[in-house]
């Protein structure tokens, strides 16, 4: 395969340090729990599975070259993206609310009252859906991926190589973030600083989603 390796990487790397919705959901993951952020990180990674198995199977492309479709992905996923925001707000509310049961007021009502496996999975399906719903991942491995892709050779086995390459790249970078995110589980055992935390980061998803949905 003549690939420049080096090339490919070097622009995972710079699409993975740029924060972007996923980046908040690991962030916001690992901020409560280490192992909450690794599984939202193995959620957002998932979800680039599923684009790049579509765009190996030439399913991307069909909905590339369909305005409706674009924008049906685009407009859903946008809708995600505040809904997480509004009940990250909420959860903040509650924490307003509540003196030291932070752990357990800032959870969504679904959350509560479930066992860790519960809540994990919760945090994996945040990030699944975060990707899944992101358009702009379908399109990495329509516009960028194939750049880096022999047109003498199979192009689906490239694009399988190269896209399973990026999400192990992903998994070690996420990772490496929750040990440094996972720091900010102390600061935010104070009521006052996890509330400031939850309008902020329930903030950023909204305007992040209202952006997604109001893109051209």
């Amino acid at each position: 395969m003549t690939v420049d390796l080096l090339d490919f990487l070097g622009v995972v790397l710079v699409a993975y340090v740029v924060p972007g919705p996923d980046f908040l959901v690991v962030v916001r993951s690992a901020a409560e729990d280490p192992s909450k952020g690794r599984a939202a990180a193995l959620g957002a990674q998932t979800g680039l599975c599923v684009h790049m198995l579509a765009a190996a199977a030439g399913l991307s492309v069909i909905a590339a070259r369909s305005p409706a479709v674009y924008d049906g992905i685009r407009l859903m996923g946008a809708a995600y993206l505040v809904y997480l925001g509004v009940r990250a707000v909420r959860a903040a509310r509650r924490t307003a609310r509540t003196r030291h049961n932070a752990d357990e007021a800032t959870s969504d009502a679904l959350e509560q009252g479930e066992p860790a496996g519960g809540r994990l999975a919760s945090c994996f399906t945040q990030g699944l859906l975060t990707n899944v719903l992101n358009p702009k991942a379908a399109l990495f491995f329509l516009s960028v991926l194939p750049q880096f892709v022999d047109g003498d050779r199979p192009i689906a086995q490239q694009i399988f190589f190269l896209g399973m390459l990026d999400i192990l790249i992903g998994v070690a970078y996420w990772f490496a973030l929750v040990v440094v995110a996972a720091r900010l589980g102390a600061l935010l055992a104070r009521p006052r600083i996890r509330r400031r935390w939850e309008l902020t980061t329930g903030w950023l998803f909204i305007a992040i989603g209202v952006s997604v949905a109001a893109a051209a």
